[in-house]
């Protein structure tokens, strides 16, 4: 990929892209790859990183979404659950199956609520029984027996159950597991999506902290946040993938519109190492008694709680309230009451807002999370065609992007070239068949560059089959950090000169998983930070300036007071 001043440079003599997207979240990024396989030139900028927004906010599950069965969204679960097969199938080095296991403590419970909710006489959820739940998981199956990329569902009766998971409460009734699918972390997916399309077409430029100012007589305005320089773009046609910013994005178009309902959801992560050895490597899915999903997720060696579902008027003010803090653990206090659980385990927390069609009132829980695509015809600011992509699930991201670039398609009298239905995705092509297959090819990596295997073995699980170029580039200085002894500064090294970090954050928060796990502490931020400064040229003001940058950012949307910063 060509560096971003060379990018930005590019955009600033060609100003007349087919196709300008707006958004940077998972559905513009997977927009801005399915067009680009097709060979259109096409711009995507976002006014902060890439994947920052409410895509680096999910529940890190790609799911089918059983419970919408009871909304009668027949056709959204089938899909979604066929999309993550393909993701299992298709992305395995960031994609897992993950077995994922209901407590149930009623045996009836739930079964008017879809009836109920179909006749509208029914808005608030409730909590289902073993009935209603088994009703869901046979439907779950039937949608994907024929691709058996999972295990069916299996239900238990108490006494198997406790036998199984000893900490869970006694008074269950049944558990019943079934299968979707983990991703620790949706950031990577969203660069390797990145990574794919600049390298199908020399003619997809990507940018991270570019802002769209406005439009007016046929142009759009964007600034680079980085040097304030505003550049003006003529396209063809524009996509509107600001998700949760939709109407905002939309308003400085001169385009009132009221296309999203937003809704915040949020989790936490606690290291406690009981809770995680109760749950081992499974999900508990459970509802409370109020009827609200939530979850207790294994994510790599720690525990995320979530996720809550309440409106809110302003995107960027989400972040977690104690409230919510305080009905996690109540809900970890039902089904694994002998765990305890307080603040003092807390390693992360995070908020992010679901760009959910726009509904009237109502249960959040009963939105729609289907997509769709908006149109807007030409108006007196813009001169061209906009496309709002609206809702949609991490999920069906890749059926969402193709529905999107077709109409795009359309518009611009192109025709469709490549299908991305079976295209593997960054790290998964050429993805070894069987765990032979993976030894050898290991062995070989491992010959090639003088590396232990072991180190091998935990950067090919991360980085799949582009591991080679990591170590190509950078095995002399894959040596492990003194703060950080599980990662190697030749890793640190390769992200910041490949992958467009420009603030400490980007790495941090997004490139990596290291304060997810609560790995930072103020010695090993400094180890980090004097790693950024060296290949990216900062200067000893610069990173310190990243450094309080990054503190604040902890703060205000993490709730996460840091220690004293200590500078080596």
């Amino acid at each position: 990929m060509k560096s971003r001043t060379e990018r930005v440079q590019s955009i600033k003599e060609h100003p007349y892209p087919s196709v300008l997207i707006v958004g940077a979240g998972i559905n513009g990024i997977g927009t801005f790859r399915d067009l680009a396989l097709q060979g259109v030139d096409v711009v995507l900028v976002d006014r902060g990183d890439y994947c920052s927004g409410a895509s680096a906010a999910s529940s890190h599950m790609v799911h089918g979404g059983i419970r919408y069965l009871e909304n009668g969204e027949f056709s959204l679960v089938k899909e979604a659950v066929q999309e993550r097969n393909q993701l299992i199938e298709k992305l395995p080095h960031l994609v897992k199956p993950l077995p994922t296991t209901f407590p149930i403590f009623k045996r009836l419970s739930g079964l008017l609520n879809a009836p109920l909710k179909f006749l509208g006489m029914l808005d608030k959820p409730s909590e289902r029984g073993a009935l209603v739940i088994k009703l869901g998981m046979v439907f779950y199956d039937a949608f994907t027996r024929k691709q058996k990329t999972v295990p069916p569902h299996v239900f238990r009766n108490r006494k198997t159950s406790l036998a199984l998971y000893p900490d869970l409460n006694p008074e269950i009734l049944y558990t019943a597991t079934y299968f979707d699918g983990s991703m620790p972390s949706p950031e990577r997916i969203a660069v390797e999506l990145i990574k794919d399309a600049v390298e199908a077409n020399e003619n997809a430029i990507p940018l991270n902290y570019v802002s769209l100012v406005s439009a007016k007589d046929g142009k759009v305005t964007v600034k680079d946040e980085v040097s304030g320089e505003e550049i003006s773009l003529q396209p063809q046609v524009l996509v509107n993938a600001a998700g949760p910013w939709i109407d905002l994005v939309n308003g400085k178009m001169g385009r009132e519109t009221l296309f999203i309902s937003a809704t915040k959801g949020s989790h936490v992560i606690l290291d406690n190492p009981r809770l995680k050895e109760a749950i081992g490597e499974e999900e508990f899915f459970f509802e409370n008694k109020d009827g609200r999903i939530v979850l207790i997720f294994p994510l790599l060696d720690k525990v995320m709680i979530g996720t809550s579902d309440l409106r809110i008027d302003h995107p960027d003010e989400a972040v977690i309230t104690e409230e919510e803090i305080d009905y996690f653990f109540e809900m970890i206090g039902r089904v694994f009451p002998a765990i305890e659980v307080d603040r003092s385990q807390i390693v992360y927390t995070f908020s992010g807002v679901r760009p959910l069609e726009w509904t009237e009132g109502g249960a959040t829980g009963q939105i729609s999370r289907n997509h769709s695509v908006k149109m807007l015809d030409p108006g007196e600011l813009l001169d061209i065609p906009v496309l709002s992509l609206v809702g949609g699930k991490w999920t069906s991201f890749r059926v969402f992007s193709e529905h999107a670039a077709d109409q795009v398609l359309e518009l611009l009298g192109k025709d469709r070239k490549v299908s991305t239905w079976d295209l593997p995705i960054g790290g998964s092509k050429y993805y070894p068949e069987n765990e032979a297959q993976k030894q050898r090819l290991l062995k070989e990596w491992v010959q090639e560059s003088g590396t232990r295997l072991s180190l091998v073995e935990g950067l090919f699980d991360w980085y799949g089959t582009k591991t080679p170029q990591l170590l190509s580039g950078y095995r002399d200085s894959l040596i492990p950090l003194q703060t950080l002894p599980l990662v190697t500064r030749g890793e640190l090294e390769w992200i910041l000169a490949t992958e467009d970090v420009l603030h400490l954050d980007d790495l941090i928060l997004r490139r990596t998983t290291l304060a997810k796990l609560g790995k930072i502490s103020p010695e090993s931020l400094d180890e980090v930070a004097e790693i950024c400064a060296a290949v990216l040229g900062w200067s000893a003001d610069k990173k310190e300036a990243e450094v309080k940058r990054y503190q604040e950012i902890l703060l205000k949307k993490h709730r996460l007071q840091y220690a004293e910063y200590v500078p080596a």
